[in-house]
């Protein structure tokens, strides 16, 4: 029988033991944190206190912002004290809550970009009836299922993680606690943990991709059917910073989590991990607004105003 210890504190290796790159990799990360924290709350603002950004698209845009925000405090914070720290620990507790959130947010996120698909969908297909039929209260319920999805299934996801049993290795290969190193270094509960993973972000990456593609490709028949070559760009135009914003979240988390945990794929899921954990964040708000003609209407207004009050 395998020798199960109790486990107080996990180690997270971090993504370098190279000393000389710990300052360097502090500065970037806070650099990056802070430029997500100001892009995705000013998004949030800015939707919130302009009238032409009341749409929809925009309500679901500001929640999209907010849960990217969560979703990169939850990670960044522990990283960037971890790396100038000399014992780069983490509580058990605190493991299990850093897993927890991280799963839930996860969820809701790939829900939320779903449910943005089908708004698209609504708009560009339907775009009589839209604005009855993607009322506040509709919008508001829309909005609450990934919610309330997202945090019922990592608990269950959570409990999974809290079976698992360690046998004196608490050195995680990761710069947070995720699934894939944990179920590495666990000496028990690791099959039933590892299969409900893949199952798991299986069935749910797929059923949300699904919507995305089908409301998609409703969309591109709908473009294809105008007559009209502005009606077409303006469509277009929507639905492109969403595309980009699904192609690099799914890419990223179908690379990390519908693999089997091996030395290499934790390895190279560490590097992906940064992509999606402190990149993507820190590009959402930029993906949304470069193209977008109402936001940089509304950003002009907004300084415009600003300036005037001075």
């Amino acid at each position: 029988m395998p020798n199960f210890t109790d486990v107080t504190e996990f180690i997270l290796l971090g993504l370098t033991s190279h000393q000389e790159l710990q300052v360097l990799f502090f500065v970037v990360f806070l650099v990056v944190y802070m430029i997500t924290l100001i892009g995705n709350i000013g998004m949030i603002i800015l939707i919130s206190i302009s009238p032409q950004l009341q749409s929809p698209m925009y309500f679901f845009l500001s929640h999209l912002s907010f849960v990217v925000v969560w979703f990169s405090s939850n990670v960044t914070p522990k990283m960037l004290e971890n790396i100038l720290s000399e014992t780069k620990t983490i509580s058990y507790v605190g493991c299990l809550v850093q897993c927890y959130f991280f799963i839930a947010l996860v969820h809701v996120e790939v829900y939320i970009l779903a449910v943005m698909a089908f708004d698209r969908y609504m708009a560009i297909c339907n775009p009589l009836p839209y604005g009855s039929k993607m009322s506040r209260t509709v919008c508001a319920h829309l909005i609450s299922v990934p919610y309330i999805y997202g945090f019922s299934v990592s608990l269950i996801c959570t409990l999974w993680t809290y079976g698992l049993y360690f046998c004196g290795n608490f050195k995680i290969n990761h710069f947070y606690c995720a699934d894939p190193p944990l179920i590495k270094i666990a000496c028990g509960g690791v099959h039933i943990k590892e299969y409900t993973m893949i199952v798991i972000a299986g069935i749910n990456f797929t059923y949300s991709l699904s919507v995305v593609l089908v409301s998609y490709t409703l969309i591109i028949a709908a473009m294809l059917r105008m007559s009209s070559a502005d009606g077409r760009r303006k469509a277009f135009s929507t639905c492109g910073s969403h595309l980009t914003a699904v192609t690099m979240f799914y890419g990223t988390l179908i690379f990390m989590y519908l693999r089997r945990p091996t030395q290499e794929s934790v390895e190279q899921g560490k590097m992906v991990a940064v992509f999606y954990t402190t990149v993507i964040p820190m590009l959402n708000p930029m993906i949304y607004s470069l193209r977008n003609k109402d936001v940089k209407e509304a950003v002009n207004k907004a300084i415009i105003k600003a300036n005037l009050r001075q």
